[in-house]
């Protein structure tokens, strides 16, 4: 079973203790990468792209609750409020 991840305007909260920000997420990933290796063998990722992703798992660092996690609205942005008085005193 998969768990639905946050969207721009969603996150996590641990339905047990209503932590928001601190979770442990188990999750396969399949992924196309570009590898450069040097003359001596050694490789590194210069590129990556992620084809898909599974959520598998997520713990509650709080309460060690597994899999509570439930997606609500994050609250709005402070900064688009900021930005709105800033131009109503221009």
């Amino acid at each position: 079973m998969s768990i639905p991840v946050p969207s721009e305007t969603q996150r996590w909260r641990c339905a047990q203790c209503g932590n928001l920000t601190r979770f442990d997420v188990t999750r396969s990933v399949r992924s196309r990468d570009y590898l450069h290796f040097d003359l001596s063998g050694a490789s590194r990722v210069e590129e990556s792209e992620v084809l898909g992703e599974t959520v598998e798992q997520v713990r509650c660092r709080w309460c060690n609750a597994v899999d509570s996690a439930e997606l609500i609205d994050r609250p709005a942005v402070e900064a688009d409020s900021a930005a709105e008085s800033g131009a109503e005193r221009a």
